[in-house]
């Protein structure tokens, strides 16, 4: 199914603009809300950090959809073998997931406004998906389906392709240095933790995205909530889903 965007987009960073090299770098996670295709969005080339510990009752197997009733989790249950098990590693626990999955988004958004536009791409990713055991493929089969729905070209990549060394921020300024990134871009956790003194020596510039300032938009069910899965705004709004995004905003801006 082609875009449903209006047409590709460009990248939105001032590095962007000014020929550097932008780089992101987070866990993969599954259908995650609009702010983290912001992020994809925003740089040139976003690394998929999943050789590091599996975290539970986080974002890499479930997400929250919206119902009439309220905010709901779908969750992909795992298999956890260890304390030490990398995103990686991580397998699917329960192969009916998927189906489970499909089924509950085609009942929640059946009479959204783009379900039929949108919900045959995205119940195609379920089908792909149920024969897959490893979350991290799941969830980048997922990405790159909202990114083609989206018009995100950004190239997506593995930290496995890379020869990471180090950890915490030296793992990043790694990653930065043999993605020849000029720019890193982090997501507002990473003011935390992040060690800008490692950043300065490699000569890479260390940005945040904020994810402040979105706007609503006609959701299925009110009262509004904006933690929900990227699939409720497309579900809403189909083509106009860019417009309710922050980094489709700043290209219009530049433009």
């Amino acid at each position: 199914m082609p875009s449903i965007a209006s047409s590709t987009s460009p990248k939105a960073s001032s590095a962007f603009v000014s020929g550097r090299k932008t780089l992101a770098i987070i866990q993969s996670c599954y259908i995650p809300w609009k702010g983290y295709f912001d992020l994809i969005n925003s740089v040139d080339e976003f690394i998929l950090h999943d050789d590091i510990q599996y975290t539970k009752q986080d974002w890499r197997n479930r997400n929250r959809i919206k119902l009439a009733t309220g905010p709901r989790w779908l969750t992909i249950p795992v298999t956890l073998s260890s304390h030490q098990q990398r995103i990686d590693e991580t397998t699917v626990a329960d192969p009916g997931w998927a189906a489970q999955h499909r089924a509950i988004l085609r009942q929640a958004y059946r009479t959204a406004p783009f379900f039929g536009e949108v919900g045959p791409e995205i119940e195609a990713c379920y089908d792909r998906c149920s024969d897959e055991p490893r979350l991290s493929a799941i969830n980048a089969i997922l990405l790159s389906a909202v990114c083609r729905l989206l018009g995100i070209d950004t190239r997506i990549t593995w930290s496995t392709e890379y020869s990471v060394t180090g950890t915490r921020t030296e793992r990043v300024v790694s990653l930065c240095e043999q993605a020849d990134a000029d720019v890193y871009l982090s997501g507002p956790r990473g003011r935390d933790y992040l060690d800008v003194t490692l950043f300065d020596a490699a000569g890479i510039e260390l940005e945040y995205f904020s994810y402040d300032g979105y706007p609503e938009y006609p959701q299925p069910y009110p009262p509004f909530e904006h933690q929900v899965t990227v699939l409720d705004l497309l579900y809403a709004t189909g083509p106009g889903a860019p417009t309710f995004m922050k980094s489709f905003r700043q290209i219009a801006a530049h433009d």
